[in-house]
């Protein structure tokens, strides 16, 4: 029998899930995880309620960047390659896409964020 992961309490957005906050239940949802593996280190991108099954796009990695923390910003295209700083838009983990404005020019780009915190524009290296 096919089992779907669900919380044992409620978790709110933001925060990570630990092995003591899911449970599973028996039956399968369609769009909800069924290994409990699958969902520890993860972040809550929503409000997850206890015994409701948590659902592919409700959570995430943690993120690494928060809204208007300064980010390292990169571009690499052939051999140039051009670094300055800007501002993040928006809250994102590891390998999520994020509007990020650039302080030297004030204009808004978009980016994908690295393992250490920086957004990589265009090709990344």
């Amino acid at each position: 029998m096919a089992e779907t992961v669900v919380p044992t309490r409620t978790i709110r957005a933001g925060q990570t899930i630990a092995a003591g906050d899911v449970t599973v239940m028996a039956g399968t949802v369609e769009g909800s995880f069924e290994n409990p593996e699958d969902v520890l280190g993860q972040e809550a991108r929503v409000t997850l309620y206890a015994k409701r099954p948590i659902g592919f796009d409700q959570i995430g990695p943690p993120a690494v960047v928060d809204r208007n923390q300064i980010v390292p910003l990169a571009y690499h295209a052939g051999g140039l390659q051009i670094l300055t700083e800007g501002r993040a838009l928006a809250r994102g983990g590891v390998g999520d896409a994020v509007r990020v404005m650039n302080l030297s020019s004030r204009s808004t780009v978009t980016g994908i964020i690295g393992d250490d915190g920086t957004v990589y524009v265009g090709n990344t290296p």
